[in-house]
């Protein structure tokens, strides 16, 4: 991966909140060009609120903000008269393809690797990849990027703060556990 490799984080990536803050600080890694779009935004959102009352859109709102504010370039526009000409076992995910092709992204992060088929997406030269297989990717290209970013991620977690093996199981029920099982070993790093 270099700078100049782009993916697209789809919204189900961004609905865990450790994931969306550790992707986030692996976007500011500059190891490659984070990508989302407001429609990617709505989605996330809309589906948080309606499975957490506790949150609220103000609260959300903020993310949003934060996010595009720290990630440059991070906000693809201009793709919504490529959305009709994708086709997609689901048609409410043809955008996030319409976004990755718009912005020239070589990805798709997202956990709904059968929602974007291999053959859907080889015309336009894309791939979905799990979370887990990207970073674990990325920690065989760059361990340094990737745990800094992680100790970034879990130094921030103040409310409760958490020990590196609390962190890591957390990690794990973010289902990442290839990136987990090549972090443990270095528990005392983190």
């Amino acid at each position: 991966m270099s700078s100049n490799y782009t993916l697209v984080y789809d919204a189900c990536v961004m609905y865990l909140a450790p994931l969306r803050s550790l992707l986030m600080y692996l976007a500011l890694s500059g190891q490659f060009r984070a990508r989302w779009s407001e429609a990617i935004h709505d989605e996330w959102i809309r589906n948080l609120l309606k499975n957490r009352p506790d949150l609220s859109q103000a609260q959300l709102d903020k993310v949003r903000a934060l996010m595009n504010r720290h990630v440059p370039g991070c906000l693809v526009e201009g793709y919504e008269s490529l959305v009709p000409s994708v086709e997609l076992p689901d048609p409410d995910d043809r955008h996030v393809v319409a976004a990755a092709v718009q912005t020239r992204a070589e990805a798709i992060v997202t956990f709904n690797l059968k929602d974007f088929p291999e053959g859907s997406l080889a015309k336009y030269n894309l791939k979905a990849i799990h979370p887990d297989d990207f970073i674990s990717d990325l920690i065989e290209l760059n361990f340094g990027v990737v745990l800094d970013a992680v100790r970034k991620h879990r130094s921030a977690m103040k409310n409760p703060p958490f020990t590196a093996d609390e962190y890591l199981d957390l990690l794990l029920k973010q289902r990442l556990p290839e990136t987990v099982s090549k972090l443990r070993p270095l528990t005392l790093m983190i």
